[in-house]
């Protein structure tokens, strides 16, 4: 049983989701600091890639501007994988997108990912600033994709419109999604597929199924590749993740009451701060939320990396302290050993 528990880690990469979050009584230059820090922290750790999630109108999150972001988190590793998870592609035109990840990539060789939303990744009054005159349709993302993939091709270099530096150049494609829509375009299209999980667990294991199922090879990939994004809080006991987490449950009420502010410090106890109802919503929320020390990290993942057969883990971890976040991921990587 030991040797099965083994192989599932040995067999799974495991990365970084950071939104760049603002703890109380921080700055935003603190915050975007402290990401540095931990994308080097992780890097030595043996993480396969450290991505940022673009977040607009938040006072909490201060990953607005992620192409300067990765730039700035790439310039200060050496060996771990950058990228977005992702970017917005609706509120971007593809020209700019390909333009900016194909200066990254040329800055970086081998080292960025682009990862592609179609949420707005803000509340519609600022989508609507962001996107000004332009109405999405359920066909715009799959067609931005193909334009995308389109300025980035050898073929397009005598093209009108090209994408300068960007074309010719292999810059990996991850569609990332929290229901089934992209998991069946992104099979189909034979793209890495990644789950928002973390915020989203309703359909994560139909839109793996349908991911599965609808896809067909391509030059990127040749099997289908999958990633998780899931809630991770260790700690050296049970007890101490468990007084770290109150943190994410008070961001997620902060969710839920649209009242978001920066993260909180963590508390003794959550009664008294949400009702029953909101406590069961976060619950569900944050269904996969692993927590605890080591041990109990390693049991949950376990049985998760075997209900899933995921071929990655991506940690997100909404952790006040940022000696204790910088802890967790330690914790989290002797699981990689």
């Amino acid at each position: 049983m030991e040797d099965n528990i083994n192989n599932n880690f040995k067999n799974t990469k495991f990365s970084v989701l950071d939104l760049v979050p603002v703890a109380q009584g921080s700055t935003p230059l603190q915050s975007i600091q402290k990401s540095l820090e931990l994308a080097q922290h992780v890097e030595t750790l043996g993480f396969e890639r450290f991505w940022i999630s673009e977040h607009h109108n938040m006072e909490s999150l201060v990953s607005s501007a992620t192409p300067i972001l990765i730039g700035h988190i790439a310039q200060g590793t050496k060996t771990i994988r950058v990228g977005s998870g992702g970017i917005m592609l609706p509120n971007h035109a593809p020209l700019i997108v390909a333009e900016q990840f194909g200066t990254l990539e040329t800055l970086y060789p081998g080292r960025i990912d682009l990862g592609l939303g179609r949420a707005p990744g803000t509340d519609q009054l600022t989508a609507k600033a962001l996107r000004r005159d332009r109405t999405e349709t359920v066909h715009d993302f799959p067609r931005d994709i193909v334009e995308l993939q389109t300025y980035f091709s050898k073929e397009n270099s005598h093209a009108a419109v090209r994408a300068i530096p960007g074309e010719g150049l292999n810059i990996p494609l991850y569609l990332l999604g929290s229901s089934t829509f992209s998991a069946q375009l992104a099979g189909a299209k034979g793209l890495p597929y990644a789950f928002a999980s973390h915020f989203a667990p309703t359909h994560l294991h139909e839109a793996l199924r349908l991911y599965h199922q609808n896809f067909q090879a391509s030059e990127q990939s040749t099997a289908p590749y999958t990633i998780a994004c899931v809630n991770i809080i260790a700690a050296e006991t049970d007890e101490k993740a468990k007084y770290l987490e109150t943190s994410l449950q008070q961001l997620a009420l902060g969710i839920i009451r649209n009242t978001r502010k920066p993260l909180p410090p963590p508390v003794k106890s959550m009664d008294g701060l949400w009702h029953e109802v909101e406590k069961v919503q976060i619950q569900k929320m944050m269904h996969y939320s692993f927590v605890g020390s080591q041990e109990t990290i390693k049991a949950q993942l376990t049985n998760f990396i075997e209900a899933t057969r995921v071929n990655e883990i991506m940690a997100v971890s909404h952790i006040f302290d940022h000696q204790d976040r910088l802890r967790s991921y330690e914790i989290l990587s002797g699981l990689l050993k």
